[in-house]
């Protein structure tokens, strides 16, 4: 594995379902590198998937993340939900098909790929890299409003 990287992702959303974006901040060594993207219709927790996604996704090789989010919804379903979910087929205890199991599907592949701890945060109490990846998030939805 290469070194260790720090990694803050966000999602916002403008309305829920509405536009919507997300931002990524990475650390490694002493560069940091900032992205953002973003959607016209979807969610608040289908962009904070995304965010973890395109997070790594960014990275070219085999690495320790410390990826820190503030949705429990994405810490709890990758560290928790999915391997029940996988054992049931993609459907919850209730026996409903799991709800963005697309993203859910590419999230469990691209964390395959790295050694990540998964961190939650609490959202907008000062935290910088939280704050920088809510202000990225946010610049998603404004490109998206933009086009």
């Amino acid at each position: 594995m290469a070194g260790k990287v720090v990694m803050y992702t966000d999602g916002a959303c403008k309305g829920n379902p509405g536009p919507g974006g997300w931002g990524v901040v990475l650390r490694y060594g002493g560069s940091e590198k900032k992205m953002h993207g973003g959607e016209r219709d979807t969610t608040n927790n289908r962009m904070e998937l995304m965010a973890a996604i395109q997070g790594l996704k960014a990275l070219n090789r085999a690495c320790d993340v410390e990826l820190y989010t503030d949705s429990q919804y994405v810490r709890k379903g990758i560290t928790e939900w999915m391997a029940g979910w996988k054992r049931n087929g993609w459907k919850t205890s209730a026996k409903k098909p799991v709800k963005n199991s697309d993203l859910w599907k590419e999230l469990d592949a691209e964390s395959a790929r790295h050694n990540v701890n998964w961190h939650w945060v609490k959202g907008h109490a000062g935290d910088p890299g939280n704050e920088l990846a809510d202000e990225l998030a946010n610049l998603g939805v404004e490109t998206v409003l933009a086009r």
